[in-house]
């Protein structure tokens, strides 16, 4: 196993009190492998992915417990100089807004070429010209007349490639995706995905894909896991969550896709809010927006049921879920 997150816990301290912004989330990543995190804003998926990669902004933020262990080595434990040399190298984190990501007074291939000179003592000429092959790599078109353009002068969908690009730099055993087709049109996304599928093919890395969108993960991911409130609810492999939630939430999610086959229909969506991380319901976190919900579930927290076949739930009902 490539990545194993056990019971991470994050918290953040504010004025108004402590948020809890992830509750004991535990997945796992195996190489060429890719996981899906799901789930609405503010569920939790971008923290989680903040404390693996260690740029989680403390304060406020915190981790309060648990294990972040990559190949073998808890994350955790390790010193900042020692996690500095991990990032990029041997991890790396594609963010979801390129404009603000990258920076508007230094080129692309500055930027690129940055990777290779603090990370493996190439000269600037050298690290210009592994620039322009990555920028090849990502199908930049003219890459060489490019590498001089500065971030604004690319459409969204190429800033984006060039974000995939300085993750791939190093040739990475892990990359995280922050949802990284946010803002694009849907022709766009589509390209993005199928480049992130075949780099990670062509490389046999990890990728954790985190998103809002089920559309999007539908042929690339290999498992699902879907969080809310800062927990995981449901993990199972990609099919099984299409064919058959197993929680009322992910059930939920998948409803309010628009289909084809209802036109004209009333789009279907989850009632209510998610809940203030700074109080998060007793019982199942929710059980206020579940139309399943019994007083069992105002009560006791649900832990992840095991529902066979690599299948997990957080939901006492999930066998009446799945089966309804």
């Amino acid at each position: 196993m490539l990545l194993e997150v056990r019971d991470l816990q994050v918290e953040f301290h504010t004025r108004e009190g402590v948020a809890r912004a992830v509750n004991g989330v535990t997945y796992s990543v195996a190489a060429g492998e890719t996981l899906a995190v799901l789930g609405e804003s503010g569920s939790g998926k971008s923290v989680t992915a903040q404390a693996i990669m260690g740029i989680l902004d403390s304060p406020p933020g915190r981790i309060s417990g648990g294990e972040v262990l990559f190949k073998g080595r808890d994350l955790l434990r390790l010193k900042e100089d020692q996690r500095r040399r991990i990032r990029g190298a041997e991890m790396a984190m594609i963010f979801q807004d390129a404009l603000s990501s990258l920076n508007p007074v230094l080129t692309v291939g500055n930027q690129l070429g940055e990777m290779f000179i603090v990370h493996r003592g190439m000269n600037r000429g050298r690290a210009r010209s592994e620039a322009v092959g990555l920028m090849d790599r990502v199908r930049i078109p003219a890459a060489k007349e490019r590498v001089d353009d500065y971030p604004h002068q690319f459409s969204g969908g190429m800033r984006q490639r060039i974000m995939i690009a300085m993750a791939l730099a190093l040739e990475p055993d892990l990359i995280i995706a922050d949802e990284p087709t946010t803002a694009l049109d849907v022709t766009v996304q589509a390209q993005v995905m199928d480049l992130l599928a075949e780099l990670r093919r062509e490389l046999d890395m990890g990728l954790i894909l985190i998103t809002h969108d089920l559309g999007v993960v539908a042929d690339v991911a290999d498992r699902i896991a879907v969080m809310y409130a800062g927990r995981i609810v449901e993990s199972a492999p990609v099919h099984d969550i299409y064919r058959a939630p197993a929680h009322p939430y992910t059930r939920g999610l998948l409803e309010s896709i628009p289909r084809l086959d209802q036109k004209g229909r009333e789009l279907y969506a989850i009632k209510g809010l998610p809940p203030n991380l700074l109080r998060i319901p007793p019982g199942c976190a929710f059980n206020p927006r579940c139309p399943m919900a019994q007083d069992i579930c105002r009560t006791e927290v649900p832990p992840l049921f095991d529902a066979g076949e690599g299948r997990r739930s957080a939901c006492f009902f999930w066998k009446e879920t799945r089966d309804g």
